[in-house]
């Protein structure tokens, strides 16, 4: 999108009007989109303090992301900036500047969205979600079901009902090659 026009005069002939593009204008920009855009992927591969350092870096590329949109719709363009980026010839003179709102407008959008992005990324949960045990090692599931069997058995003796054990884990303690409805808590010897 064409961000600023510029018209030049070199006194030989008419004046010239020349159209410089978001990449010419505010050439930082694609790569801080990109670099948005690859934030966007290492959210979901980070966790805890990682995420905290990304949350900063995508504020500060938010940041400057929106400088040269606050710059085009509240500053003053710059001849010579402007002279240097239409590739004019040493002779002619910048006669007039125009800015286009648009561009500018979607960028500080960008600028924004990008802020708000960092703000929720700062809020992530840290915690670990925890797989289904379903992926776990064989061994690692037993020594689970036997300290869930322990730690309900030991709830009810305490409170004086009787097992607070659910039928999924009497099944799985028998698995495990416990016996659930032993209160010592001795292994079955296995076969």
């Amino acid at each position: 999108m064409t961000w600023v026009g510029v018209t030049s005069s070199d006194g030989l002939g008419e004046e010239r009007s020349v159209d410089l593009v978001g990449s010419s204008w505010a050439a930082a920009s694609t790569p801080l989109a990109l670099a948005l855009v690859a934030a966007v992927a290492a959210s979901f591969a980070v966790r805890g303090w990682a995420s905290r350092v990304l949350a900063v870096l995508v504020g500060l590329v938010a940041v400057g992301a929106g400088v040269p949109a606050v710059q085009a719709l509240w500053g003053e363009v710059s001849y010579v900036k402007a002279a240097e980026l239409a590739e004019l010839p040493g002779r002619a003179e910048v006669v007039a500047t125009q800015t286009y709102v648009l561009p500018a407008i979607l960028a500080l959008i960008g600028s924004v969205c990008a802020l708000a992005a960092a703000v929720v990324l700062v809020r992530k949960p840290t915690a670990r979600k925890v797989l289904s045990s379903k992926y776990d090692a064989p061994a690692t599931r037993r020594d689970e079901v036997v300290r869930r069997t322990r730690t309900a058995s030991e709830r009810a003796e305490e409170n004086g009902e009787g097992d607070d054990l659910t039928e999924r884990m009497l099944w799985d303690a028998l698995d495990a090659g416990e016996d659930p409805t032993d209160p010592s808590g001795t292994r079955k010897s296995e076969d």
